[in-house]
């Protein structure tokens, strides 16, 4: 215990402090295999948020690291892409595949935030205008443009940004304005408010729109299907870029579809990815048209994107995804725990809404007397899934929401099991909040 504590004096000492901790004791994750991590003190938790989306087929997971070491083995760590990497090609080219992007290019990188800063210097430049859209709620990275096209005000630090942008309604239907339109309404309504923006706040020349089709960092809110291909009908029109950053929806995790967006029946100009791709090891990247990836005329790198070890461990994971069908599986463990956390919101005031697709869902906590959105409701429950073994995320514009994202290598026991911690901490939070 003084040995934890004295690591959290040190996190202190040296870290910013606004590089947040989950939890009133944060925990040391030490060990971790198939579902499960343990932390230093041997208290072992089934993992609903693996990393932030990131060990997406779970921990310790053999062909990864099999693959891993095999690359280690030959001494290469890197030797930048000043040299043909065969394992960077081998993955652009099932990436390329699978993305269904006509005569498709892949540019790797380190992270969703080079990835997402990409192909905004992609649709710009091809378009020759700063000007972009994005969706109200939007996370897209930490870097001085992602930030430009992030709404929410809890990730932006000041107002300047490298981009003229303008946000779009579509993952709002809390808001009064809309709260009892049907989807088919909706939809209307935000391609309606997206003519007006394109004819009253631009010039005209607009660059793209990036969107995901799950925000991330939003709570797991969503469009519902259909409005990006309402959305890009009109975009057509003038031909601006559709850009869906799939750093968070990506892979299968959402079960009906491989990438978020095709739900909605589109194929992007470009898509960004990161997070799962690796199951841990950092790689993202973009995949875009082969004529708009080619079209800028400055030579560019990245140091570390596409790395030997990074693209071993992602080919190791798409590969195990593929294999495994992980897409049909996060379908089916998805269903089993979004039905059954429906089913007991019935009874819990706490609980304003439970959303999601396939194993990316969540559960958003409103004060049960005011109908307010509660920080403190969604803070306790988090203490509450630890204390019961299960370790969950929070996001939301308001901070008040608890979203998951298990393994999509979740087994049906394990399903069951976390369902039922989150149902009992549900129970015990809700009866404090209503006594």
């Amino acid at each position: 215990m003084a040995e934890h504590a004295t690591l959290l004096q040190r996190h202190r000492a040296v870290m910013p402090d606004w590089l947040a901790l989950n939890y009133s004791n944060p925990i040391e994750l030490v060990a971790g295999k198939g579902s499960r991590v343990t932390d230093a003190e041997g208290n072992t938790y089934l993992d609903f948020f693996v990393g932030i989306l990131t060990n997406m087929i779970g921990y310790d997971v053999p062909e990864v690291r099999e693959a891993v070491e095999r690359q280690l083995a030959t001494g290469v760590v890197h030797t930048s892409t000043a040299y043909l990497l065969r394992g960077q090609v081998e993955l652009a080219e099932k990436i390329a595949r699978l993305s269904g992007i006509p005569d498709a290019k892949v540019f790797f990188t380190n992270s969703g935030t080079e990835a997402n800063e990409t192909a905004l210097l992609l649709a710009t430049y091809a378009r020759r205008t700063d000007q972009v859209l994005a969706m109200r709620q939007s996370y897209h990275g930490r870097s001085f443009g992602a930030i430009g096209v992030t709404s929410n005000r809890a990730w932006k630090n000041n107002s300047y940004s490298p981009l003229n942008v303008h946000f779009l309604h579509g993952a709002d239907r809390h808001l009064p304005q809309f709260r009892n339109l049907t989807d088919a309404e909706y939809v209307d309504v935000c391609v309606e408010d997206l003519r007006h923006v394109l004819a009253t706040a631009t010039g005209g020349d607009v660059a793209a729109l990036i969107a995901e089709p799950i925000q991330g960092v939003g709570g797991f809110t969503a469009a519902p299907d259909g409005l990006f291909a309402a959305y890009k009908e009109v975009l057509d029109e003038q031909g601006i870029l559709f850009v869906s950053d799939e750093v968070q929806t990506g892979w299968g995790r959402t079960g009906e579809t491989f990438f978020g967006i095709q739900a909605h029946g589109i194929t992007p100009d470009a898509m960004t990815f990161a997070k799962g791709l690796g199951n841990g090891f950092a790689i993202g990247g973009v995949v875009a048209r082969g004529d708009l990836m080619d079209s800028l005329h400055a030579v560019g790198l990245a140091t570390f994107g596409g790395n030997p070890i990074s693209t071993a461990a992602a080919n190791a994971t798409l590969d195990y995804v593929l294999d495994h069908d992980l897409q049909a599986n996060a379908a089916k463990q998805g269903a089993t725990i979004i039905n059954g956390l429906r089913d007991a919101a019935t009874r819990l005031p706490i609980v304003r809404e439970v959303r999601g697709k396939g194993l990316m869902f969540a559960v958003e906590l409103a004060d049960p007397g005011t109908g307010e959105p509660s920080t403190a409701l969604a803070a306790a429950l988090m203490e509450a899934t630890r204390e019961r073994g299960l370790l969950v995320g929070k996001g939301g514009l308001y901070g008040n929401t608890v979203r998951m994202a298990p393994p999509l290598t979740l087994s049906d026991a394990e399903a069951a099991e976390g369902l039922g911690i989150l149902i009992d901490s549900l129970e015990t939070v809700n009866e404090a909040a209503t006594a």
